[in-house]
């Protein structure tokens, strides 16, 4: 009976057909692109769609990238043990899509860049530019890694599908269609991904609604159990999540993933105008809330079906990142395909994740590391190298994969990972682009100075988690479980840090326990201070003075443009000389190669 624990159905041969369909289909969609446009082979076509995408598949695109199997898998177990808070990011969505479309979006486009990263030597100097590129080089593929992992390994657990078959699997999709179809592959498979995973929250919202009675009682269910308590304004700062925590912490992580991400920003800056740029990421906050919506509310289902009968405390699955996938096998296994439905919607997640972050590495590895290095290279040599770097940085994460196995809390490692590395380079970032003051010296030690203290923080959390007073997980019941015999898994569960050790440190309950939607704000507020003491005792203030380009103008911010023309003049650089952008930041000019209106 369903609720009541037990073990549960695995794959059916029409589950295996559905999951290895979808994951065809987005292969041949990196060869259609491939073959469509194959005479279009430049850097500027593989790297950034020839700057011809429209607002809506980029905004669907954007909101695939980060919308990974984490969090198809991790979110509905947040709503199912911590309850609705996790609703309140769609304020940290508004927020975000505000700032970057209306400041980030025009300084980027007008900067006419390919890496985001050019923008650190225009501004400081060309270590900053390195040292900023390798961050983000770490950090994607660590990310990565533990995207790949985490899903598959919960999954292999339900359904029986092999581990390390998935990864490699994961792994070589994402490499075929990164490789042959460039950034249009990658967003045209990221909007068939984004309606999959959206295809199995309704299938299992749906299913939970016939058997509970409907969506009123789902509701009533999740109300009675505290699980509808989502506005704690608490304003204490080592709680995991409260409205202060989601709202201000929130809003600064997500900041610093879409407005300074190579990942994201390739996608925005590949739109054909300023207008269809800003317009993504606006869907793009539409789609955030929508996932987000339909993510926590399977949450809330899963906890009507189960609250009489964990499914963790009965030892029917050894995580809570098992959780859904357990729940499809027990409500959905008489539907052949549509567990298979859901597999595919979590790893589509996982996909469009993995085909984001090996395009945006090798876009910055190129324009970075390469380019300015030998800048003769032909066409042929440049596509053949865009599609060499693609294996490469997909082998290296299917490989941080297999290290993430012996990792412990990878899904805890992953949602602190961007808090850690981004905050302190949003915070460099802001202090360029809104400070005359800033120098190199400046620059370079606000951001060693913020970058130390997230990962001291981060680690230490990680280390020595935050007790039950802190992250507040709801209660949960046994009482109407039927004790059956658990599953039989082949596979270890993941380790988790829910015991405490032994020892703890005074600074595990202050320092270590501080939320890690707060990391960024940290790395960001440190960066921004350390780095304008220090460019004021090192001559900031006296200084040559620097191109207006470099910082951000009235006309980019939405409060000066009411009423103004929209004729916008739009920074294109010719996609032979991208690399001339290094030797322009020598001189901290933005001379244009080519310059053209459009109107939006």
């Amino acid at each position: 009976m369903v609720g009541t624990g037990g073990s549960v159905d695995t794959f059916s041969v029409w589950d295996y057909v559905v999951f290895a369909g979808t994951i065809l289909v987005s292969a041949g969609i990196g060869l259609f692109q491939a073959i469509r446009g194959r005479k279009e082979t430049s850097s500027a076509e593989f790297l950034l769609g020839g700057r011809q995408m429209t607002a809506i598949p980029v905004a669907m695109s954007l909101t695939a990238s980060f919308m990974s199997g984490i969090t198809v898998i991790g979110t509905p177990a947040e709503a199912y043990n911590f309850g609705a808070a996790f609703w309140l990011f769609g304020f940290a969505y508004a927020i975000m899509s505000t700032v970057t479309a209306e400041v980030f979006v025009p300084f980027f486009y007008r900067q006419g860049i390919t890496s985001a990263y050019e923008y650190l030597e225009r501004r400081f100097n060309r270590l900053i530019r390195i040292i900023g590129t390798s961050m983000y080089i770490v950090q994607t593929i660590l990310y990565t890694g533990l995207v790949i992992y985490a899903p598959a390994l919960a999954l292999n657990q339900i359904t029986g599908l092999n581990l390390w078959g998935v990864l490699v699997a994961t792994g070589a999709v994402c490499i075929i269609y990164c490789t042959l179809g460039g950034l249009k592959a990658v967003i045209w498979t990221d909007v068939m991904q984004m309606v999959t995973m959206l295809a199995g929250f309704v299938a299992v919202i749906a299913r939970g609604a016939v058997l509970q009675g409907g969506l009123t009682n789902i509701w009533k269910d999740a109300g009675d159990g505290g699980r509808l308590e989502a506005f704690d304004f608490d304003p204490d700062p080592l709680k995991r999540h409260t409205f202060w925590t989601i709202v201000i912490g929130g809003s600064v992580m997500w900041t610093s993933i879409y407005a300074i991400n190579q990942s994201q920003v390739q996608r925005f800056i590949s739109c054909k105008s300023l207008g269809h740029a800003k317009m993504s990421l606006y869907l793009n906050m539409v789609g955030l809330w929508v996932t987000v919506s339909l993510a926590v509310f399977s949450g809330l289902t899963m906890f009507s079906i189960y609250k009489n009968c964990d499914p963790l405390t009965n030892d029917d699955v050894k995580s809570s990142d098992q959780l859904l996938p357990y729940l499809v096998m027990d409500i959905l296994a008489d539907y052949p395909g549509i567990p298979g439905l859901f597999v595919a919607a979590a790893y589509s997640g996982t996909l469009s994740t993995v085909s984001s972050s090996i395009n945006a590495l090798v876009a910055v590895t190129v324009e970075d590391f390469i380019y300015p290095v030998f800048k003769n290279l032909t066409q042929r040599q440049i596509t053949i190298m865009n599609m060499g770097l693609s294996v490469l940085f997909g082998a290296l994460c299917i490989g941080m994969a297999g290290v993430a196995s012996a990792m412990g809390s990878v899904l805890q490692a992953a949602l602190s990972i961007f808090g850690m590395i981004s905050g302190p380079l949003l915070g460099l970032y802001l202090l360029g682009m809104f400070s005359r003051t800033a120098n190199s010296i400046g620059g370079l030690s606000g951001m060693i100075i913020g970058l130390v203290l997230t990962l001291w923080v981060g680690i230490g959390g990680q280390l020595y988690p935050p007790t039950s007073d802190k992250t507040n997980p709801l209660p949960v019941s046994t009482a109407g479980c039927n004790n059956t015999m658990s599953q039989d898994f082949t596979t270890p569960a993941p380790v988790t840090l829910t015991t405490q050790p032994e020892y703890r440190p005074a600074l595990a309950d202050s320092w270590y326990s501080l939320s890690y939607l707060y990391f960024s704000l940290l790395g960001v507020l440190t960066t921004i201070v350390a780095g304008l003491v220090v460019s004021s005792v090192t001559g900031g203030c006296k200084q040559e003075k620097l191109s207006s380009d470099l910082f951000v103008q009235k006309s980019d911010l939405i409060i000066f443009n009411c009423g103004r023309s929209k004729d916008v003049d739009l920074i294109e650089k010719h996609p032979l000389d991208f690399y001339m952008s290094d030797e322009m930041s020598s001189t901290n000019k933005l001379n244009v190669h080519t310059e053209k209106v459009t109107r939006f």
